[in-house]
């Protein structure tokens, strides 16, 4: 039997996972962390200071915090939250495997479209869901986490998420569910194509699509990306105002019409940047092989080839190990057509 008031863990309390767990904490949930001895020094030293682009400020006190190095906090959790980097999936699968308490649900709200999957073959007597979070957390430092782009929290439909869903929706976070997420996540995939060209760009969202060569760049990895779907006969959710398909033809448009229709489209503020041009920053890995590297291998599933985005994974690597970030609209839009 799950409490009024259930226990919730965030594991992997990076950007996203503090965003969450900083919204829910803030509204009256018991949240504890999970995460890296730099995040909880800062936070235990800052508090939690999340804000939105529609105003919302949530501030928790470094006393309120409950952030662990290790997976203690598991075994007394009712949800687990897994927002760890797709790479890390794996090793945090084998600590929850032992771990989980009977009775809880684990949600993967992280990129790419295998985290689930890797979790439910450790997990095998415990519920997991995949769940996308569709929306740019910025770390800010000193405890401060901005989300700067719209969208809602999306879930594979199950009934264990009634229990849990009153609690996101006081935060501030409906969780939208979803008959097939499959489909929502490659929809979603298909927006974070932008997080290798935003990472090579060096600039925020907002200035990278303000240009049209950039945007160029982009419409030739979805182009590509929607072919590949289309001979796999997968299915996609429409995630914006305008369809999927649509999208290619919308970010070819001229500057000044662009920036018209996009509005209507997507919110995005001055702040927001992706998680890729994040990690390049505090020199991480990146996610690219669990966002344009699905495309690469959905290609040679297909017996095809997907050379724009085995390109953009190629120069994201390169800046991995300390090559371009600074890369001009121009300089990439034309590398990347010599790709295709």
């Amino acid at each position: 039997m799950i409490p009024s008031e259930p226990e919730i863990c965030i594991y992997g309390a990076g950007s996203v996972g503090c965003y969450l767990g900083g919204r829910l904490l803030a509204t009256g949930s018991r949240v504890s962390f999970v995460g890296r001895r730099r995040v909880r020094d800062d936070l235990l030293q800052h508090g939690l200071h999340c804000t939105d682009l529609n105003g919302a400020d949530h501030r928790v006190a470094p006393g309120d915090i409950h952030y662990a190095l290790g997976p203690e906090p598991v075994h007394s959790a009712d949800l687990v939250l897994v927002t760890v980097k797709s790479a890390g999936t794996e090793a945090v699968a084998r600590e929850l495997a032992v771990r989980v308490k009977r009775g809880a649900l684990v949600i993967s709200f992280q990129n790419g479209l295998r985290n689930a999957e890797v979790l439910r073959r450790w997990l095998r007597s415990t519920p997991v869901l995949n769940g996308m979070v569709p929306f740019n957390v910025l770390a800010r430092g000193e405890g401060r986490f901005h989300h700067g782009s719209g969208g809602e929290l999306a879930i594979e439909q199950h009934e264990a998420v009634v229990s849990f869903a009153k609690l996101f929706a006081r935060a501030g976070l409906p969780l939208n569910g979803h008959a097939d997420i499959r489909a929502v996540q490659w929809a979603k995939l298909l927006l974070n194509l932008n997080n290798a060209i935003n990472g090579l760009s060096g600039l925020s969202l907002k200035e990278e699509l303000s240009q049209r060569d950039f945007r160029r760049c982009l419409a030739a990895a979805q182009a590509e990306t929607l072919g590949l779907l289309k001979a796999a006969k997968l299915p996609l959710a429409q995630l914006t105002r305008v369809p999927p398909q649509r999208l290619p033809m919308l970010l070819g448009l001229p500057d000044f019409l662009f920036s018209r229709l996009a509005r209507q489209m997507v919110a995005i503020d001055p702040l927001a940047r992706s998680s890729t041009w994040e990690d390049l920053e505090a020199g991480r890995p990146t996610e690219v092989d669990h966002i344009n590297g699905e495309v690469v291998r959905l290609a040679a599933s297909l017996g095809q080839r997907a050379p724009v985005n085995a390109r953009l994974v190629n120069l994201v690597k390169m800046a991995e190990a300390g090559g371009r970030r600074d890369w001009t609209a121009a300089e990439l839009y034309r590398a990347l057509r010599n790709a295709a």
